[in-house]
């Protein structure tokens, strides 16, 4: 009987540490579009919040195509450093998780599929940028092929463009050995296929639901949340080296929605957002510095570029396409003041068009600035700097109508004389003046000068003699 208390004991013993509190919370939250800053702000405080509120499950809901490095790795940290089991679930049908949402979905404790839904295609996107198909990574020197007539090259540019070629494919080599790293070490942390997960960083290959379960990729399908709680109920999992048995019975599922926090992040993080923003603060305080005392355009200016230098802490941004762009705004700038002959207007706006391109440093579709809204931007600032250059062009030529410049030239007559000291009225003004010669009073006279406040003129034979002249 003894044998049998301490046998029971020690089976006791040995299940506890593999059960999840039973009657615990889980949360689900939402991975849909593009990952980016925000995305991994929104998990990474989700995951932290999560220990607090005594939830013993996180179930990420994803629809992804994709998204930036950078993002899906914290998002990767975030989830095998947790405490709390994470599973991810791409839903629903008609969902998948295509490039960075393959890794994390291999990150995570359980991986689940809805039917119809898909993954894969975890290829560095990068790539495509050194003319390297995904799946041709030997660097032979197989000429490309031609059509019609063949092409001689010369021997000099032949060595260069191997050089050329030679730099490409180490570079891509380099990625996608550390990609293919990357998504093996997560597939042999839980488990999972490892040879098909270098067959989705080398040759881009995807899975269907059903076939990434039969292939081991992922562990379970199901048709909602509900049937996911339900079949993963009592599987046992490794959690930061533990092992645990999860129980999901009579859990309190709620939803974590983004706050106004994790909002305002999405919007402004948005590549053409950030740009737009960013331009906005330039053209802003621009105002202000030709217009002191305007006040808006500086609030306005100073608040749109300290949001876009934000933007830009999280956004893998070229600093180089900053400097052209403000180097073109400076050029189109400097066409109003120097007579260079249109060479600093399109200099600058070639320069400003450049900049804009190479803006954001990737190549993921959802994270650069769009073409039409670079155009259109490039197109208004050129109409805008022409206006400016014109409006200027009109004023100079313009006649003088204030200051030392416009008095001299004026035409009056003499009020008085005593001793040399003139009083004379011009511009409807009494002032005091003196000449080279007498004058007498109700002479004509002419401005030839100023010093200070004193005219300096000369007798003046164009007009009549000036009548009474009254008190002045």
């Amino acid at each position: 009987m003894n044998r049998f208390i301490v046998f029971f004991i020690i089976i006791l013993s040995l299940l506890s540490p593999l059960q999840v509190h039973a009657g615990g919370k889980v949360w689900v939250l939402g991975i849909k579009g593009a990952i980016g800053p925000a995305t991994a702000d929104y998990l990474k405080r989700g995951l932290e919040k999560a220990q607090t509120e005594a939830v013993s499950l996180i179930v990420l809901q994803m629809d992804t195509p994709g998204g930036l490095d950078v993002a899906m790795r914290e998002i990767v940290q975030a989830i095998i450093a947790s405490p709390i089991p994470v599973v991810t679930y791409v839903a629903p049908s008609g969902a998948r998780a295509a490039s960075a949402g393959t890794y994390i979905l291999y990150a995570s404790h359980i991986a689940a599929m809805a039917p119809g839904t898909n993954l894969g295609a975890a290829t560095p996107v990068q790539i495509g940028g050194f003319g390297i198909a995904p799946e041709d990574f030997k660097g032979d020197d197989k000429e490309p092929p031609t059509l019609g007539k063949p092409i001689k090259y010369d021997d000099n540019e032949i060595q260069k463009d191997k050089a050329v070629k030679s730099a490409s494919e180490t570079m891509t080599h380099k990625m996608v050995n550390d990609a293919e790293a990357y998504l093996r070490s997560l597939a042999q942390m839980h488990g999972r296929n490892p040879e098909w997960a270098a067959e989705a960083v080398r040759e881009s290959a995807s899975l269907s639901a059903k076939d990434a379960l039969e292939k081991g990729v992922i562990d379970l399908m199901a048709v909602n949340i509900a049937e996911l709680l339900k079949r993963i109920n009592s599987k046992q999992i490794n959690v930061l080296g533990q092992k645990r048995r999860l129980v999901t019975t009579g859990v309190e599922v709620t939803t974590l929605e983004p706050d106004w926090r994790n909002k305002l992040l999405s919007v402004i993080t948005d590549p053409n957002v950030a740009y737009i923003l960013m331009l906005l603060g330039i053209y802003g305080l621009f105002f202000e510095l030709y217009n002191p005392g305007a006040i808006l355009p500086g609030v306005i200016g100073g608040i749109s570029l300290l949001l876009a230098l934000f933007a830009f802490q999280v956004l893998p941004v070229n600093y180089a396409g900053v400097g052209l762009i403000l180097l073109g705004i400076a050029f189109m700038v400097g066409e109003a003041f120097v007579p260079s002959f249109g060479a600093l207007g399109i200099g600058g706006l070639i320069a400003f068009i450049i900049g804009s391109v190479i803006l954001i440093d990737t190549d993921t579709p959802d994270y650069t600035v769009s073409r039409p809204l670079i155009g259109g931007v490039s197109v208004a600032s050129v109409v805008f700097f022409f206006w400016l250059v014109n409006t200027f062009i009109k004023i100079r030529a313009r006649a003088v109508v204030s200051g030392r410049e416009e008095m001299v030239g004026e035409e009056g007559y003499c009020l008085s004389n005593d001793n040399g000291k003139l009083r004379v009225y011009v511009h409807s003004e009494t002032w005091n003046a003196q000449a080279e010669v007498p004058i007498a009073p109700k002479q004509p006279i002419k401005v030839v000068g100023m010093k200070g406040l004193l005219l300096q003129v000369k007798p003046f034979e164009g007009c009549g003699v000036q009548g009474d002249t009254g008190n002045h």
